[in-house]
């Protein structure tokens, strides 16, 4: 298959588990079983396999800039490093979906949240985490033997 096959693939599968994402509330076990688990490890292997096959005639590295740059030239790294967000981010969505949930956050404050991931994802991170310090509850200091 080629690597523009592939991409189309992999895209299409990681665009299922979000839109499973969001619509979790209606079948929250099965959404976040393929958000969270099938389809992250569906686009690890293919990351592994790509990255498997091709990494060791690959021209460049992670030292520097350029190299990275150097590294993502050839289609196949490439495309697993675009496996790699794929899978990462959703199943950081996932785990933003669930914790929401067990949080008793409203669906209608996650949605923001998942798309932000989806696009940006450490940013969606982020913005999670600072809903979620925001809805926590302050340490209350009470002195010993008080209820």
């Amino acid at each position: 298959m080629s690597p523009e096959a592939l991409f189309s693939l992999a895209n299409s599968a990681a665009l299922l588990g979000w839109a499973a994402l969001c619509f979790s509330p209606l079948a929250p076990y099965s959404a976040l079983l393929l958000a969270g688990r099938v389809i992250p490890l569906a686009l690890a292997t293919l990351y592994t396999g790509l990255v498997l096959a091709f990494w060791s005639g690959a021209e460049g590295g992670f030292s520097t800039l350029p190299d990275v740059m150097a590294l993502f030239g050839q289609p196949e790294i490439a495309l697993a490093g675009w496996a790699h967000y794929l899978a990462f981010d959703l199943f950081v969505g996932a785990w933003v979906a669930r914790t929401a949930r067990s949080e008793g956050v409203p669906h209608y404050l996650t949605l923001p949240l998942l798309l932000l991931t989806f696009l940006f994802g450490p940013a969606g991170f982020l913005a999670t985490q600072i809903l979620r310090a925001s809805r926590a509850p302050f340490p209350v200091l009470q002195p010993k033997g008080q209820p």
